[in-house]
């Protein structure tokens, strides 16, 4: 696989969606801590290195800074904003606190013929985020772009290879930025629009045969794409060699549970033991309401059910390797985006005993979430699975604010379950990224349904749009869908009498009320 591109990470909102972008330009990225090296980097031996935005100011203590000699390394750089900025200062520049700031979108004019805006216009829209400027280029570079407040929004040098803009072309709001990153990736830096989904899946394929060689391995299936697309990659690799466990807590949608025992197995022929821990979850929970205290007993009784299935599996043949569908977004989000190895050794998984240790599988590490989707297509999962919605580990058991029991539950799946189906038939399964229904199981409502009046339980719908989940905004459903919800919930559904729209972005409210 090719090295790609390095995205130097300054603390950026959008590193990620650098990353993305490069992607999308058929070329691998990684993101890595601005404390890198240019030792490390040299290591690395990529084809290109690209600096992100950050929040500080270059020239205040203890900001950010770029290793200086990563620019004499002769590998193509292109700064972005804070690392427009970090570049400048590193090659003699001067950055400086104008008083001029600019946020939003922004016009810039292009001159000198620059190699980064080829077959853009001379005038164009983009996308601006920016308290400090680049008051004075170094030495021997051309300004190639300006705005109004901003005389050098963009230079580059001679050849090209060492260019960087003050604006951000990677979000969608720049109107040309994905052809300025293609530009200078594919054009002046010369990388190999080689990466697709279907590398990296060949890639991981041949490296779990060269690494698990005849052992066996374990994975916790959660009913959720990234454990399924995780073990599917294996299941490819090894076959019978693979063992997955699915534990059926009770916490599922409507019809999820059977979607993992007879949709996953048919599509993958892979070899399932399935555990129904139903009673055990809800005598677990009985009783219980705080949300927090819900969560780790959840998590404390999956541990144990899947302990005592791991150990039973390991009687017959010891289990050498654990599977888990961990993404690109959770290792940079702990920590680990500096390259980490694809398979850990000896790691203890998510508080497992010490006697049962494991090697630890992560096919899917260096995708992200549409990426994961893609592979899952490409091995032939179901739609179903490939296509549902994120959905929180502990389940509906955090849904459902108040106590959760066998009669709560049954209600919010018939209620979820329309809901999910009007989507559907409305279009608008993709448009919308997620859509949780919440009981509010402890609070009752006045309703009049036929002659009568009735007591029954409001319902919240939380429909949301988001690209990385640590943002979200509300999606506009259209009036008729949503009259159409209410309306088959009510109906259908007579324990509820009242359904709620949640318009909250996040922040400030997340994405599950508990």
């Amino acid at each position: 696989m090719p090295n790609g591109v390095l995205v130097v990470d300054f603390g950026a909102q959008y590193a990620q969606l650098i990353a993305r972008r490069v992607r999308e330009a058929n070329v691998f990225s990684e993101i890595v801590p601005n404390s890198i090296s240019a030792a490390s980097v040299k290591a690395k031996n990529p084809e290109a290195i690209i600096l992100s935005g950050g929040p500080a100011s270059v020239y205040v203590e203890r900001a950010p800074t770029l290793d200086p000699e990563i620019l004499k390394l002769g590998i193509p750089v292109f700064g972005i904003c804070y690392g427009f900025q970090a570049m400048t200062a590193a090659l003699g520049g001067v950055v400086s606190k104008t008083g001029k700031s600019e946020f939003g979108r922004t016009q810039i004019s292009i001159s000198n013929s620059p190699k980064i805006f080829n077959n853009t216009p001379g005038v164009q829209q983009i996308w601006m985020s920016h308290g400090d400027s680049v008051t004075q280029a170094p030495a021997g570079f051309v300004v190639t772009a300006s705005s109004v407040d901003c005389p050098i929004a963009a230079y580059e040098s001679s050849d090209g290879k060492i260019a960087g803009v003050q604006f951000h072309p990677e979000v969608v709001h720049s109107e040309y930025g994905q052809t300025i990153l293609k530009n200078w990736l594919i054009d002046v830096a010369k990388c190999q629009p080689t990466w697709t989904t279907k590398n990296i899946v060949e890639f991981e394929i041949s490296k779990i045969k060269e690494i698990v060689g005849t052992k066996r391995v374990i994975c916790g299936l959660s009913g959720g794409v990234d454990s399924a697309v995780a073990a599917a990659i294996v299941q490819r690799a090894i076959g019978n060699q693979l063992t997955c466990v699915f534990v059926d807590h009770g916490l599922l949608r409507s019809g999820e549970a059977e979607q993992v025992e007879k949709d996953f197995v048919a599509a993958t022929g892979v070899e399932l033991k399935v555990v129904d821990a139903k009673n055990q979850f809800l005598t677990a929970l009985s009783g219980i309401t705080d949300p927090e205290a819900k969560r780790k007993i959840i998590g404390r009784e999956f541990i144990r059910t899947f302990e005592a299935a791991a150990r039973e599996i390991a009687n017959q043949g010891e289990v050498e390797f654990l599977v888990q569908g961990t993404l690109y977004p959770d290792v940079v989000e702990s920590g680990g985006g500096d390259g980490a190895a694809n398979i850990k050794s000896h790691h203890n998984v998510g508080g497992l005993p010490d006697d049962l240790k494991f090697k630890l599988i992560e096919p899917l590490r260096d995708l992200f979430k549409d990426e994961v989707r893609q592979v899952g297509l490409q091995l032939g999962l179901p739609e179903e699975i490939v296509w549902r919605q994120p959905f929180p580990g502990p389940g509906l058991g955090i849904r459902i604010v108040g106590e959760v029991t066998a009669e709560r539950l049954d209600i919010l799946r018939r209620a979820d379950l329309i809901l999910r189906q009007e989507l559907h038939q409305a279009g608008l399964d993709r448009e919308i990224w997620q859509c949780p229904v919440i009981l509010l199981a402890e609070v009752r409502s006045v309703g009049v349904q036929g002659d009568g009046r009735t007591y029954g339980h409001p319902i919240v719908i939380r429909p949301v749009s988001s690209e990385d989940a640590m943002t979200a905004d509300w999606s506009r459903l259209p009036y008729d869908v949503l009259e159409k919800i209410s309306t088959r919930i009510t109906n259908e559904v007579r324990e509820i009498n009242r359904v709620t729209l949640d318009l909250t972005s996040k922040p400030p409210g997340t994405i599950e009320w508990e």
